[in-house]
């Protein structure tokens, strides 16, 4: 799991939640601070343009400002909030019905440009792939993937069960080798030079 997302799956204090319940505005703040981004990421990877996803993120925090005395302490907050972000895309994508390219996100750092430019073409040709999954398949991907969350995890969030969820990736897999097949014999073995 990267470091990014296991700062995601933290602990909420549960006095802090218990604040944000009475109406504490502090309390709020602390708890927007702490999964801000985390929200982002998630609608960014899900919409694919950073001015949407930060309508995404603003509304998911504006609804979890009035929803926030429903949480009954009987689930882990993370979860509660990852269901709630994913009922907000789905929202968006039904408002949109159109699906916008992923960003370049996953590019990272390489030894050559050549090799760069390959990895940024394959870097898009993925994120294409993952874009135009079906939104109920590409949730739990970016679930998995993106935020590291476990198949539990992500069947809370998306109030389905860990089968359901096996199945969803399953499938998910299954469109997005199909879709890629094209880039296996364009892959450098490590050490190899393009």
């Amino acid at each position: 799991m990267n470091p990014a997302a296991a700062g995601a799956q933290q602990v909420v204090d549960a006095d802090l939640l218990r604040a944000c319940q009475r109406g504490d505005r502090h309390a709020f703040r602390v708890l927007f601070e702490a999964y801000r981004d985390r929200v982002y990421s998630i609608a960014l990877h899900f919409t694919g343009d950073s001015a949407v996803a930060a309508d995404v993120t603003q509304d998911v925090f504006v609804k979890l400002f009035h929803a926030i005395g429903k949480f009954r302490f009987d689930s882990d907050f993370g979860t509660w909030l990852y269901r709630l972000v994913a009922n907000v895309c789905m929202d968006e994508h039904r408002r949109r019905r159109r699906w916008l390219p992923l960003e370049d996100v996953f590019m990272s750092p390489s030894r050559s440009q050549e090799k760069a430019a390959m990895r940024s073409e394959m870097s898009g040709a993925v994120q294409a792939a993952v874009a135009r999954l079906a939104p109920r398949l590409r949730l739990p991907i970016l679930l998995r993937y993106v935020e590291g969350l476990s198949y539990d995890q992500i069947a809370g969030a998306l109030g389905c069960s860990k089968g359901t969820v096996a199945s969803r990736l399953n499938r998910a897999h299954k469109i997005l080798a199909r879709r890629l097949s094209y880039l296996r014999n364009q892959v450098p073995a490590e050490g190899e030079h393009v």
